[in-house]
């Protein structure tokens, strides 16, 4: 269950950021995780209630977004996204993806991040 090791950093992450611009309370937490962090949403949305039940951040809402993959061979310069199908052995090992043109080696642009882009917050 790495979701809530990886929302235990988010939450002290928004924790911080909100502390430094004295903020009063927090409605909204926007989240964006790349697909190929193969983390559950649901497990996400989870470990966000339990991990705020007791902070300002209580009645605020978790709202996470996907960020689809995005790859660039090496060889032959495609750019775009990749087809796979989803094995739970991924979530211990990212599987090594190839070109969909050429076979070619690729580059993975997009879709390991797990971004906070916005906190909808009150000031003091």
């Amino acid at each position: 269950m790495h979701e809530f090791s990886v929302m235990s950093q988010i939450v002290e992450a928004v924790l911080q950021e909100i502390k430094n611009h004295n903020v009063k309370s927090v409605s909204e937490v926007h989240l964006e995780i790349g697909e190929l962090t193969f983390l559950g949403h649901e497990q996400m949305s989870f470990a966000y209630q339990v991990l705020t039940e007791k902070n300002i951040l209580k009645d605020s809402k978790i709202i996470i977004s996907e960020k689809k993959a995005k790859i660039k061979c090496r060889k032959c310069d495609y750019n775009g996204k990749i087809k796979y199908e989803y094995d739970p052995g991924f979530h211990f090992s990212l599987p090594t993806f190839t070109c969909p043109k050429c076979k070619g080696t690729v580059e993975i642009v997009e879709g390991k991040e797990c971004i906070i882009s916005r906190i909808v917050a009150e000031k003091d």
